[in-house]
């Protein structure tokens, strides 16, 4: 995987893998009592990010506390988010990191969108043919 430098809190360039990325936030989730945590590599899927995230909350201000604690966590890492989504609400909260994107999401929302079916590779569609040229 190439790694992508990217803005620290400082402005200066900081250098962490999407993967460290990853699992610092696993962590994190897991730390403040996120529900059935889900990670999903969609590279080849998207170009918007390499890794999503996928966290359950059990109300809206247990949203606003994971997502809070994730942003800490990237932040303490050097990584700078580039937005944060949904707070107000609680409901589904978006933290992009990058090259990992984080989704906390109320249950009722989670079973709603369905993330995890809509970017597993197996739902992913299929890639065009290539076109042959004419004769051929």
């Amino acid at each position: 995987m190439e790694r992508r430098g990217r803005r620290g809190p400082g402005g200066g360039m900081t250098d962490v893998t999407p993967e460290a990325l990853r699992d610092a936030v696993v962590e994190t989730l897991a730390d403040v009592k996120a529900v059935d945590v889900r990670v999903l590599d969609v590279r080849g899927l998207t170009a918007v990010t390499d890794i999503m995230v996928i966290a359950g909350a059990t109300s809206s201000r247990h949203a606003r506390a994971l997502a809070k604690h994730v942003v800490d966590c990237a932040k303490a890492l050097g990584v700078r988010p580039l937005g944060v989504e949904g707070e107000r609400e609680g409901e589904w909260i978006l933290v992009d990191l990058q090259d990992v994107v984080v989704h906390v999401m109320l249950p009722q929302i989670r079973d709603f969108y369905q993330l995890e079916r809509l970017w597993s590779p197996e739902q992913a569609p299929a890639r065009p043919r290539e076109a042959h040229e004419p004769g051929e």
